[in-house]
């Protein structure tokens, strides 16, 4: 569908990508990694034609993209369902081309002619573009899309300047998955989205007939959608036919292979160097002198990307100690004007706690942080514990940086003992590489000010945090720094995200908020998400009973029903663990056959057994057999597993 071949990209001096190629089929799901700054984005704007490359891009004829951008314009003007309603432009032309088509085959009698055929091909392709857009089912499917993304039926008819950045994001998208492109491109879509759309929009996109590409830091929201990753690094593309989570792991074999051939390398390199230098002067060796150099020019030096492998251990510091309870509320509210954001809110934060606050956006998670922070007024009561000391963290609340110094001034300025030495490290971790560290305050982004808050809260001592939207300016890296720093904290914290796998692990309690209400589930991320499950078919049997003409009979087999879909989901959720560990068993075979193929040929090169290190070869490649071995053992056995009946 697409095909990029030999393309170098570079802007000012610095190379983005360099003779890489890249081909995207009609139905690949695939995954763009790589360090910020690595030319993802770049590599979106070079399909969409906005940068002009060196080198060839082939974009098959008819093939239309989508793209949901970071930034939009100001939406105004239409109701939130009319703004969706113009995604349909192209099914309005489709209507008119159906409409010319049948007309013209309608008066035509040349039933044979290459003309009238070409008419009846052109008619079935219409035909068949509009039924796959929706044709007339496009009132339901704007109805079904927007649901899926938040909206309320009520929000539909909403003039669309009332809603916030974020949702009008949430209409941007919407209209993309209404196109229904060949190609959907999307960069960071759950930036803006709660769990609940972005569990639907994963199915969504998993389901998707045509090709989907995605940037994201989201690392569930990978592994859920994606066949194939991507990953941009030293200007060059690696391509792996697997979703994120099996990308690490094969990207660390292929990290040891090349750092084993880059040290091998240095070593040749190094001894060539030595010749040259210890037979430069003898006019004997001049010529053998002059070919080693032209050998040392020709050498294209092995590169090894370091910097993602590099382990940071950073922690808060020790928590001064509280009292049992940090906050207690009690029939706790909050309006704004008309509106009633929280109503009769009661609950408990023991010292200790790691609590999740969960739910769709506008539910008032943000405002009940800024209500235990003391920052926004409030009826009912609301008690702080003894020696509670808060932190807060907020994309809105980055007035504490002082603005005349450098971002290396203000970490430096709390950093005490050994954290000293690791400054420049704790910059890194959060983005801030080279030149960056001495910008000013004043002089940094929204989201570069919000990761420095991040870092500086790494370093004040507090025995309470409320970390609203921790992960939104932050990658991978970064946020396993974080998660590692708040797994390691004595004290008690609030988590506000929605990023599933970045609090899995870190809540012991989840706070659902819904219409005002606010209900306290016990457990972490994954059990609160199976409750929820089982919350929506108990409805959905409860709703079935009561339309039932005999109840008696309904309730038999509503109770069957909750044990029957119990087992399923019990040897559903079995199955595709045993299906993620076939597909990595074998994964894992073709990297160890590559590896072996590779030996293979230097073991068939005719001067092999004049290599000084021959004999290791012979025991790797032996031990790549063995276990090359025992994986078609394991692959064996799992797929039996896999195959045995519930």
């Amino acid at each position: 569908m697409i095909n990029l071949s030999g393309i170098t990209l570079s802007f000012g001096g610095r190379v983005l990508f360099e003779d890489v190629s890249l081909f995207i089929d009609k139905k690949d799901k695939l995954g763009l990694v790589g360090r910020n700054g690595a030319g993802k984005s770049s590599l979106f704007k070079v399909i969409l034609g906005e940068h002009q490359p060196q080198g060839d891009l082939a974009i098959q004829p008819g093939t239309t993209i989508g793209h949901l951008r970071q930034e939009l314009g100001q939406l105004r003007g239409r109701s939130v369902f009319e703004e969706a309603k113009t995604a349909f432009t192209e099914l309005t032309k489709l209507e008119a081309e159906i409409e010319r088509l049948n007309q013209e085959l309608t008066i035509r009698t040349d039933y044979e002619s290459p003309g009238y055929l070409k008419a009846c091909d052109d008619l079935a392709s219409a035909e068949e573009r509009f039924a796959l857009l929706g044709g007339d089912q496009r009132e339901k499917n704007i109805a079904q899309v927007l649901r899926g993304l938040g909206f309320s039926d009520l929000d539909f008819y909403r003039e669309i300047s009332e809603f916030s950045g974020g949702w009008q994001m949430r209409v941007e998208l919407a209209k993309i998955l209404l196109q229904r492109p060949h190609l959907i491109l999307l960069d960071e879509p759950t930036n803006h989205l709660d769990i609940d759309s972005i569990q639907w929009l994963e199915k969504f996109l998993k389901n998707y007939p045509g090709a989907v590409i995605l940037i994201s830091h989201d690392r569930q929201f990978l592994d859920t959608i994606t066949n194939r990753t991507v990953e941009i690094s030293n200007r060059k593309f690696y391509d792996y036919p697997c979703n994120y989570s099996n990308y690490k792991l094969q990207r660390a074999e292929r990290m040891a292979h090349l750092a084993a051939a880059a040290e091998n390398q240095a070593k040749q390199i190094a001894q060539t160097e030595r010749f040259i230098e210890r037979f430069r002067a003898q006019a004997t060796k001049a010529r053998q002198v002059q070919s080693k150099m032209k050998l040392l020019d020709k050498v294209e030096r092995i590169e090894v990307d370091t910097e993602e492998g590099v382990a940071l251990n950073f922690y808060f510091p020790p928590a001064p100690r509280a009292g049992a309870i940090i906050f207690e509320a009690q029939n706790l509210g909050k309006s704004y004007g008309n509106k009633q954001v929280l109503t009769e809110v009661n609950f408990e934060i023991e010292r200790g706690d790691k609590v999740a606050f969960v739910g769709r956006n506008g539910m008032g998670k943000s405002t009940l942080s800024k209500i235990v922070m003391g920052l926004t007024s409030h009826t009912g009561m609301l008690k702080e514990g003894h020696n509670t000391i808060k932190g807060y963290f907020a994309q809105d609340n980055i007035q504490s940086l002082s603005p005349q110094k450098t971002a290396f001034q203000v970490i430096d300025d709390l950093a005490t003992g050994e954290m000293r030495t690791k400054v420049r490290n704790l910059l890194g971790a959060f983005l801030f590489s080279g030149d960056d560290v001495d910008k000013k305050v004043s002089m940094l982004s929204g989201g570069e000010k919000s990761r420095l808050s991040l870092a500086k809260l790494l370093l004040e001592k507090y025995n309470f945090l409320i970390l609203d939207e921790p992960t939104n300016h932050l990658d991978m890296q970064s946020k396993d720094i974080l998660k590692e720093a708040l797994l390691k904290f004595d004290g008690t914290y609030v988590v506000v995200s929605h990023d599933r796998e970045f609090l899995r692990g870190l809540a012991n309690k989840v706070f659902e908020f819904d219409s005002g209400n606010v209900k306290v589930h016990l457990g972490g991320i994954d059990e609160y998400l199976e409750s929820k499950e089982a919350d929506s078919i108990s409805e959905t049997l409860a709703i079935n009973k009561l339309r039932s003409p005999n109840a008696i009979d309904a309730q038999g087999r509503a109770g069957g029903g909750v044990q029957a879909y119990e087992k399923q989901k019990e040897y559903n959720k079995n199955k595709g663990k045993k299906e993620k560990r076939v597909k990595m068993v074998e994964a894992d075979i073709e990297l160890h056959e590559r590896m072996l193929a590779d030996i293979e040929t230097n073991m068939a090169r005719p001067n092999f057994e004049a290599m000084p290190d021959y004999q290791k070869v012979y025991e790797r490649y032996e031990r790549l057999k063995t276990k090359i071995a025992a994986l078609y053992a394991e692959w064996e056995k799992a797929s039996q597993d896999l195959n045995q009946e519930p």
